[in-house]
């Protein structure tokens, strides 16, 4: 797709206005499902049910209900001519964490928790289909609804999708989080990597265990520990260009058992987030080789295991103008900010290093959405859910329309 316009501006704009009025026409409507997602949460690669219920919706709008992997679902909006296919995207798992928020539809489930806003995703993504259904497939072309599976773990449902073929057919794929860093109703758009890729290392260290009170018998592998850990942020300060920014942090440190014996072990496990793929292949050789090098000043040795995780989401320039286009139709130019990047993990990565895309934040942040991301107290502001139905509509169109 070009930055110009080769299609009719002034017909998008008015489908546009049939799609702001349907969906303010089914606000009622999205809130339920929203509710009844979020009453009834499902962890990652278990989204049965939840997959069932998509389908019961879709097949209401008189969508054909299609599965790549047995744990999605896939369906199309065919237009009345041929043209490019635009898909559209939503994350639809959930979280392993007890719920606190003492809603009246809060989740039935113990332990399982829609912390995210993958609910309201979902909502959002069957409200810009219900739009779409509800006027004149009057444009070239088709749009395909992937509600995907298991985004909170790794390996990740996105990857599974991309090698099942999900995105053969497929020109640019679109989506969006609900953000409750940015205030509601504004944009958060992002030419170029706007979430980053997030990997796991673990270190296992091996001294000699001994009592307490005798530790020059010993080799303490918590000393060991403590010092790694502090030399591990040299690997960012100290090791990498400062021009690619990077994030290595010790999640977990684990050693002993009672509070006078000194342990054989002690195990470190962290992260590493960053945006370069220079960074991805450096980072390793680097934490390795002083672990290596800490644990045998000390005498003792190491064990070391990195996992790559989700690769950086990197956004299309051209894709992303898309977005901000639509979202200053939709919510006003003042709305649309440029996004600062997020230093979390998003599979939506593996989407676009097939196809041409974006991905962007719409702003939820106030009294109704007060706690962060992955809070046991964690809930929406469900007023984003109209304006999230009408840029996903509105955006597929206008992709269509210019392609």
């Amino acid at each position: 797709m070009s930055g110009e316009a080769v299609g009719n501006p002034q017909c998008y704009a008015s489908k546009q206005k049939q799609i702001n009025r349907l969906v303010d026409e089914n606000a009622a409507w999205s809130i339920a499902v929203r509710r009844h997602l979020h009453q009834y949460p499902e962890l990652s690669h278990h989204e049965s049910k939840t997959v069932q219920y998509i389908g019961q919706q879709l097949d209401e709008m008189g969508l054909e209900v299609l599965s790549c992997t047995g744990k999605d679902a896939v369906a199309y909006i065919e237009g009345s001519r041929p043209g490019k296919t635009v898909a559209l995207r939503a994350d639809i798992d959930a979280l392993p964490i007890q719920e606190e928020t003492g809603l009246p539809f809060a989740s039935k489930l113990d332990g399982v928790m829609h912390a995210c806003g993958h609910d309201g995703h979902t909502a959002i993504l069957l409200g810009a289909a219900k739009a779409l259904c509800g006027m004149p497939n009057d444009f070239a072309g088709r749009i395909k609804l992937i509600f995907q599976h298991a985004e909170e773990v790794v390996p990740g449902g996105a990857r599974e999708l991309v090698e099942a073929g999900v995105l053969q057919d497929v020109d640019a794929i679109f989506g969006l989080h609900l953000w409750q860093s940015l205030d509601a109703e504004i944009v958060g758009a992002c030419p170029g990597p706007i979430m980053a890729g997030a990997d796991s290392f673990t270190i296992k260290i091996s001294g000699t265990g001994g009592h307490g009170s005798m530790p020059h018998l010993t080799i303490d592998p918590i000393v060991v520990a403590a010092h790694l850990v502090t030399q591990l942020q040299t690997v960012v300060s100290r090791s990498l260009n400062p021009l690619y920014p990077a994030v290595v942090s010790v999640g977990q440190i684990h050693a002993g058992d009672t509070y006078n014996i000194i342990p054989d072990t002690a195990l470190i496990e962290g992260t590493v987030r960053y945006f370069h793929p220079e960074v991805r292949e450096a980072i390793p050789d680097l934490l390795e080789r002083l672990a290596n090098g800490t644990c045998s000043s000390f005498g003792a040795s190491s064990s070391f295991t990195y996992v790559k995780g989700d690769p950086s989401v990197v956004n299309d320039f051209q894709m992303n103008k898309v977005v901000e286009q639509v979202a200053a139709e939709v919510l006003g130019t003042d709305k649309v900010v440029t996004a600062e990047p997020s230093m979390a993990g998003e599979d939506f990565s593996y989407y676009l290093q097939k196809v041409a895309g974006a991905y962007f934040f719409l702003g939820m942040k106030g009294e109704a959405a007060r706690y962060s991301h992955h809070h046991p107290r964690f809930t929406i502001d469900e007023r984003m859910l109209a304006p999230g139905s009408k840029l996903l509509a509105g955006i597929a169109l206008n992709y269509l329309s210019h392609s």
